[in-house]
């Protein structure tokens, strides 16, 4: 089978490579500068969350203690016959 001619295969054409001259400087910006009073500020307040998350699981335990507590004084009876006695 022929396709009538040859066929060249060509690789793609790449751009030139920019020509820096003696006195040119290539300086690279920072995207974003932080100072140490943003790292203090970021620290502090993660501090204050873990820490108010503690007091908040503590206070949560103390108070489910005291229920249950309280839970396990309560004494139901099911199941016993009334018999119309009012105790008042």
């Amino acid at each position: 089978m022929s396709l009538g001619g040859q066929l060249k295969m060509t690789s793609p054409q790449l751009p030139p490579l920019p020509q820096w001259g003696k006195n040119d400087k290539v300086t690279k910006v920072r995207a974003q500068v932080k100072s140490r009073f943003y790292y203090l500020f970021w620290g502090i307040a993660t501090a204050s969350v873990v820490l108010g998350q503690l007091y908040v699981g503590s206070g949560y335990r103390g108070f489910a203690r005291s229920l249950n507590r309280i839970f396990d004084t309560i004494e139901i009876e099911v199941g016993r016959d009334y018999n119309g006695q009012r105790f008042y």
